[in-house]
This record gives C-alpha cells, sequence and structure tokens, in this order.
C-alpha cells in the first residue's frame, strides 16, 4: 500500500512517514498541494493520502477538490489532518472530497484506527 503524506512542517511529514512506515506502508511526501499533484502524475497508484488543512501555495482543501475533479486517482483515500476544531470543518473536508478528517495531536493507535476505518479494514 502506497501513502503520500502533504504537509508544508517537515517535522510534521517526519512523524507521519514514521508513523505510516511502522504500520507497513510505502510512503512518499510532499510539501503542499501543489507539489503533491506532481508527485501524484508521476505515480502508478495511491491508496491513500494524508494531508494537512493550512499549507501555502495549495491548502489541503483545494488539493482534494483538485484530485477530485480530474477523477485520475478517483479511488485514493483522503484524509484531512488539520489542528482546527472549527464546527462544521469536516462538513467542509467531506464536500471537498475527503474521506476524513483527523485532528491533530493524535496518537499512533488513533492513527491507525482511523485508517482502518478509511481503509475498510
Amino acid at each position: 500500500m502506497y501513502a503520500l503524506v502533504v504537509d508544508d512542517s517537515a517535522a510534521m511529514r517526519h512523524h507521519l512517514l514514521r508513523t505510516l512506515q511502522s504500520f507497513g506502508w510505502e510512503v512518499g511526501t510532499a510539501v503542499n498541494g501543489t507539489n503533491a499533484l506532481q508527485v501524484l502524475g508521476g505515480l502508478k497508484e495511491c491508496d491513500l493520502i494524508l494531508t494537512d488543512w493550512h499549507m501555502p501555495d495549495m491548502d489541503g482543501m483545494q488539493l482534494c477538490r483538485e484530485i477530485r475533479k480530474t477523477g485520475r486517482h478517483n479511488d485514493v483515500r483522503i484524509v484531512m489532518v488539520t489542528s482546527d476544531a472549527v464546527m462544521g470543518s469536516v462538513d467542509q473536508a467531506l464536500q471537498a472530497g475527503a474521506n476524513d478528517i483527523i485532528m491533530k495531536p493524535f496518537t499512533k493507535e488513533s492513527l491507525q484506527e482511523r485508517l482502518a476505518t478509511v481503509m475498510g479494514g
């Protein structure tokens, strides 16, 4: 299984990379939505995208919309990662094409549980 971690924070990218690798995932990274679209363009398949909501250049919401608009990666599961506990943020993310939202901070165990649900097993 292949996951793409999209976050402008190097520390968060590294943390998610290591965590996903410990779950057995092959992992790539991108620094923002624009970079993520470039990386996706070179991939034959991607199973999961964990994307930060707030990033410069292209944020997670814009990235979700772009991926869903192109239709090339319709099967990819997109999980928005955010520290914003704003009312309605889940609805906004789902409307943009995300499959789920995970609030920061999260534990390794809670991430693993959420990903199992999102991935259907």
